[in-house]
């Protein structure tokens, strides 16, 4: 018998699955229940929109607020466009007291209730926790009722910049 004919005659092996049907088997249940399902929230920001005609740009800021909420690294300032600074809040204690900025802001939407934008403004070393904490107090506002807590709207149309450099003096 020739070294030809032995070759034909040998068989091919068959691959064994096995052992590797068994660990996927174990690994894939393992995986879906170690597996952390996260829920990720995003919250919209917008430009400010451009303006062609300028008497009109004249016309929307006698009727608007423009509510500016500039974050500074010791206060939070409320500014309402032309009517310039309406308030400031300092930090006491390492923080800021959100419900009596929140307070504010309430009584603004009460005077202005068509009004749905802000700015908010913030220098360069304010931490991401304070400008979060922030966009929910300028966003939104809650409601103890029977029920339970409403949230209820205040300026949800946020828009996001730096702050103008502080004046000395000031």
């Amino acid at each position: 018998m020739s070294i030809r004919n032995r070759r034909r005659k040998q068989e091919v092996p068959e691959l064994d699955i096995t052992a590797f049907l068994n660990l996927m088997v174990v690994l894939i249940p393992f995986l879906l229940i170690s597996a952390v399902f996260t829920q990720v929230t995003v919250i919209e920001l917008n430009m400010p929109p451009p303006s062609d005609d300028p008497q009109q740009e004249e016309k929307d800021k006698k009727e608007k607020l423009d509510l500016e909420v500039i974050i500074r690294a010791e206060s939070i300032e409320i500014h309402g466009g032309k009517a310039g600074l309406i308030s400031r809040y300092k930090m006491e204690e390492g923080t800021f007291d959100y419900a009596v900025i929140s307070g504010k802001l309430q009584a603004l939407k009460s005077r202005y209730a068509e009004e749905t934008t802000s700015m908010i403004l913030l220098e360069p070393e304010i931490n991401y926790d304070t400008l979060v904490q922030v966009m929910d107090t300028v966003r939104l506002y809650e409601i103890d009722e029977d029920s339970g807590l409403i949230q209820a709207e205040l300026f949800p149309d946020i828009s996001i910049g730096d702050a103008p450099a502080l004046k000395k003096g000031k």
